[in-house]
């Protein structure tokens, strides 16, 4: 959200919650994950370690599911192929009227939580005649899915 800044200086609002002190925000690298599951597949390591100095012989089951979440978190790690810019620019060229205003958002799908941007898109026209909602896959771009419908604001016009 960008505060004019005599309405931010008027009202005494934190730099935190002004973007335009903190500049534009970026989505942070999936492949963090690996980081976790690094984690994860380290705790596992011990405990094994544990268990062949005396723990007790049932702890291979969290041994287990120690190495199941580790993997899990190495499977989920998508390196984000497009960035919400390029997101954009990929919605406007797939609708069929030319877009005005447009959001993007990352969501997740399946069981490994594959990235996709979620763009809403607008027509150029003021006020927008159609509106469309493109999904796109964040990892390789392709275009998964392209919703457009009139603007059911205008209907009654």
């Amino acid at each position: 959200m960008e505060i004019p800044d005599e309405v931010a200086r008027a009202q005494g609002v934190p730099d935190d919650l002004d973007s335009s002190v903190l500049g534009p925000f970026t989505v942070p690298s999936l492949t963090r994950r690996r980081r976790a599951g690094a984690f994860y597949l380290g705790g596992a390591a011990l405990l094994a370690l544990g268990i062949a100095t005396g723990l007790p012989a049932g702890m291979w089951i969290v041994v287990g599911l120690l190495l199941v979440i580790g993997a899990y978190h190495f499977l989920a790690a998508f390196e984000l192929g497009i960035r919400e810019r390029e997101a954009l620019s990929i919605a406007n060229r797939s609708t069929e009227f030319p877009v005005g205003h447009a959001s993007a958002a990352l969501g997740f799908v399946g069981w490994r939580s594959r990235p996709v941007w979620n763009v809403l898109v607008f027509s150029a026209d003021e006020p927008p005649t159609e509106r469309g909602l493109v999904r796109i896959n964040a990892v390789n771009g392709e275009v998964e899915d392209v919703y457009v419908e009139g603007n059911p604001d205008l209907a009654g016009r």
